[in-house]
C-alpha cells in the first residue's frame, strides 16, 4: 500500500535538472591525497557512511564553498534529529516506492547459481545505500535552498548523536569502474546514463556491477520503469519530501544563504548547476535502490 508523503513547504523548491548538464570534478577516493582526503574521511565518518557520494566529491572541488558548507551544517549532522530524519525520509521513500510493479529476482538468480550467502551478500551492499543515500539527498537539498537564497530553520538546538547508526555491511565496496569491466558491462553502463539523462555512473551501480550477472538483470526489471508516469510521480514526491525534512530540520550551525553564497564567489553560477544536478537525481537513485531492495525482499 502507498503511503501519503507529506508536501507541505515543498513548493520551496522545484525539481529542477540543469540544461546543459554542467561539468563536474569529482576526485576519486582513490587519488585523494592530504587536505582532500581529510575531507573525504571526515565525511564519511560523520555520516557514517563507507563512500564519499559524488554529491560531496563535487562539491569538495570548492573547496571554501564546501567548507562553509560542511562546518556550517556538521553539528546536525552528528545529531540525533538529523539521523531520525534520514530514518523517516527512507522509510517514506521506500513505501511509495513499493507502489511500482517488482517481480522478484531470486528465482532467476538460483538459476543463474547465485548461493543464498551470495544473495544476502547483494542484499547487506543494498542496505548500505538504502541508508547513505538520505544523508547525501538532504545535503545537496539543503545546499540548494541556501544558494537560492531560502533560509534554513530558526531552531538551533539539537540533542548530540553518539549512537551507531550506519549500515554494517560485512562485504567489501568493490566498485566496478568503466575500465575494469567487460562489454556487456559497459554496454549496460551505456544504457544506464542514456536513461537516466546523467553523464556518468552512480556508486551505487559501480558497486553492485561487482556481481554482473545479477545486476544485469536488476537493472533489466527497472528500466521499463525509468520514466514512466508512476515513476516520475514517485521520485517527485521524494523529492518534495525531502525539502520538507530539511526545512523542518534545526540549524544550529545558523547557517544563512548569505554564508554560502559568498564562499561560493565567481563560481557561484557553476556551483548552482552541480548542485541543481545532484538535487534533482538523487531522488531518482533512491527510488531505484529501493526497487532493487524490493527485487531480492524475503517477504
Amino acid at each position: 500500500m502507498t503511503g501519503k508523503l507529506q508536501t507541505a513547504g515543498s513548493n520551496a523548491l522545484m525539481r529542477l535538472k540543469p540544461d546543459p548538464i554542467p561539468l563536474l570534478h569529482p576526485v576519486p577516493e582513490y587519488l585523494a591525497t592530504g587536505t582532500r582526503k581529510a575531507v573525504y574521511d571526515e565525511t564519511k565518518r560523520v555520516l557514517q557512511v563507507p563512500w564519499m557520494g559524488v554529491v560531496t566529491m563535487a562539491m569538495a572541488h570548492y573547496p571554501a564553498f564546501y567548507g562553509t558548507l560542511w562546518e556550517g551544517l556538521r553539528p546536525l549532522y552528528e545529531s540525533v534529529e538529523f539521523v531520525a530524519a534520514c530514518r523517516r525520509l527512507r522509510e517514506a521513500a521506500e513505501d511509495v516506492a513499493s507502489s511500482l510493479s517488482v517481480t522478484p529476482l531470486q528465482p532467476q538468480l538460483a538459476e543463474l547459481g547465485y548461493a543464498a550467502r551470495e544473495i544476502e551478500q547483494i542484499r547487506e551492499l543494498i542496505e548500505v545505500f538504502s541508508h547513505g543515500n538520505m544523508p547525501y539527498l538532504l545535503i545537496a537539498t539543503q545546499a540548494r535552498l541556501l544558494l537560492e537564497g531560502h533560509s534554513l530553520s530558526a531552531e538551533t538546538s539539537v540533542q548530540p548523536g553518539a549512537n551507531r547508526h550506519g549500515a554494517a555491511a560485512t562485504v567489501p565496496l568493490v566498485l566496478m569502474e568503466k575500465h575494469h569491466v567487460d562489454a556487456p558491462t559497459r554496454e549496460l553502463y551505456s544504457d544506464i546514463t542514456s536513461r537516466l539523462g546523467l553523464p556518468f555512473v552512480n556508486t551505487d551501480y559501480r558497486a553492485l556491477a561487482r556481481w554482473p550477472t545479477y545486476f544485469s538483470a536488476a537493472w533489466a526489471g527497472l528500466r521499463e520503469q525509468v520514466g514512466g508516469e508512476a515513476y516520475e510521480r514517485i521520485t517527485e514526491e521524494v523529492h518534495r519530501t525531502a525539502v520538507d525534512t530539511v526545512l523542518a530540520l534545526p540549524n544550529p550551525g545558523r547557517l544563512v544563504p548569505e554564508q554560502l553564497r559568498a564562499a561560493a564567489g565567481a563560481q557561484f553560477n557553476e556551483i548552482l548547476n552541480m548542485v541543481r544536478l545532484f538535487q534533482w537525481l538523487l531522488p531518482g537513485l533512491i527510488v531505484n535502490v529501493a526497487f532493487f531492495r524490493a527485487q531480492l525482499s524475503e517477504d
